[in-house]
């Protein structure tokens, strides 16, 4: 019998595609923002990874958090095809 790939049967669950935007800085250069990208499956609204990798970082890493900006997309969905016109020709 074959298995499910685990990311796919996670988007079956309504898992889909997560990435978070940390923008901090460190204590002693408070005037130097950084950015640190973080993607993974999660859950919208609540988004309880994203809160568990924020509360990790908090606890863990020797930064400050300035912002988050949290976005997602639906990995399941019909294939979208657009045609274009072209007349010339290539050489």
């Amino acid at each position: 019998m074959r298995s499910v790939d685990e990311d796919f049967h996670q988007q079956l669950q309504g898992r889909r595609l997560t990435t978070a935007e940390v923008l901090y800085y460190m204590p002693a250069h408070p005037s130097l923002l950084q950015s640190f990208l973080w993607q993974t499956l999660d859950e919208a609204p609540n988004f309880p990874r994203v809160h568990q990798f924020l509360d990790f970082w908090r606890r863990e890493i020797d930064a400050v958090i300035h912002s988050v900006t949290v976005g997602g997309v639906g990995l399941i969905a019909p294939p979208k095809l657009t045609v274009a016109k072209f007349e010339g020709r290539l050489h």
